[in-house]
């Protein structure tokens, strides 16, 4: 990967990092993580999928594929509190 598409990935990651600390055990919708991300739905969609692939986080659509959430896997998590903490 480019340093672009990583320091992107990085972003949807710090993103998520603070979303779950103001409410942690708790799924994130995309919406809100779009939001905070500052990232359109499709790009968002593509980067969470990379970032799912890598084992970082877990991707729950609903059906139809329009909205949904996403948490950290252990590892993500671990991940993201070594860099964001």
């Amino acid at each position: 990967m480019d340093d672009e598409v990583m320091t992107v990935l990085a972003g949807v990651l710090e993103a998520l990092w603070r979303i779950n600390a103001e409410w942690p055990d708790k799924p994130c919708t995309l919406a809100k993580l779009s939001k905070q991300a500052q990232r359109p739905m499709s790009a968002l969609r593509r980067q969470l999928t990379m970032l799912e692939e890598a084992g970082l986080v877990t991707l729950a659509l609903d059906e139809g594929g329009v909205t949904g959430t996403v948490q950290f896997t252990a590892g993500g998590r671990q991940m993201a509190a070594e860099i964001f903490a």
